[in-house]
């Protein structure tokens, strides 16, 4: 009798536990999506208006045409699903928010009730089931410590046998106990030693695959003024065309001189190639600048 009402309230304790480790946050996370969903709608709406409006006759999946006599049944239950889904939608989008911060701060207020030894619950779910969760004092933990060296002691004076077998006997019993003991310290270094060594290996792999930076290429040479081309004049800031000073500077992409823009536009339109260089060039590699220096 004992047993099974142990067992009951071990399946009803792990029942508990997978209502607020799953099922929960799995409806927390769909009341979420809708009233996220609810609120880009909103805000769509109220930055492009309401478009609501449906075409008939034409189905744009598939590219096919609709029915001209469609379904009075079929059109019915369907606007009667979007009305109740809309309704849901609006309701989730009005009560979430303050279901959202009230649950939130319930749970905040019972975890720092909690904390400060005010209340045995810190959660709702154990008030509302009655389940304290106390703190081991160290008196209670030094006895649970006794009791244990006692159940061990009596366990090794149960053995039974040679010498020689209840010594190994004896042996065995004292390494269970000892990984018994260190198991949960072994198993943070076990993990921990996992995790550096996959940081360390992954770092190394990364170190290796990764490509190797050169340095910046030397920039080209600056293009050479041909003979029978136009001379530059001396002052940098003149265009070598009209002699004048810039306006709408605009370099040739081809030779990266600068000239004003119509004269330079009117002139590789005329012979389709640069002043200065002589290289051939055309209107489209003409680019406005729009900082002179």
């Amino acid at each position: 009798m004992k047993m099974s009402s142990l067992l009951c309230l071990c399946l009803f304790l792990r029942l508990i536990a997978y209502e607020q480790q799953v099922v929960l946050p799995y409806f927390k996370s769909k009341l979420n999506s809708v009233y996220n969903r609810e609120r880009e709608a909103r805000l769509q709406a109220s930055l492009w208006g309401n478009d609501d409006e449906t075409f008939e006759g034409t189905s744009y999946f598939d590219g096919t045409e609709a029915s001209p006599v469609p379904s009075r049944t079929s059109d019915t239950q369907v606007t009667v699903r979007a009305r109740l889904r809309k309704k849901v939608q609006k309701l989730v989008f009005a009560c979430y928010p303050f279901l959202h911060a009230g649950v939130e701060g319930l749970s905040f207020s019972y975890q720092l009730l909690y904390l400060l030894d005010a209340t045995g619950f810190y959660s709702l779910g154990l008030h509302a089931l009655g389940i304290h969760v106390c703190r081991a004092t160290g008196q209670e933990l030094m006895d649970t410590s006794s009791r244990i060296s006692k159940i061990r002691s009596r366990e090794r004076e149960r053995l039974r046998g040679p010498p020689w077998l209840k010594a190994v006997q004896g042996a065995l019993l004292r390494c269970s106990y000892t990984m018994l003991d260190y198991a949960q310290t072994g198993l943070i270094a076990a993990v921990f030693f996992f995790k550096m060594m996959e940081w360390w290996y992954q770092s190394a792999e990364e170190r290796m695959s990764a490509p190797t930076v050169y340095p910046p290429p030397p920039p080209p040479p600056p293009p050479k003024v041909a003979k029978e081309g136009i001379s530059l004049p001396n002052d940098r800031t003149m265009c070598p065309l009209c002699s004048q000073k810039r306006a709408n500077p605009s370099v040739v992409t081809v030779s990266g001189f600068v000239f004003c823009y119509a004269c330079i536009f009117k002139y590789i339109s005329q012979y389709n190639r640069c002043p200065i260089t002589l290289m051939p060039s055309n209107v489209d590699q003409i680019r406005r600048l729009f900082h002179d220096m």
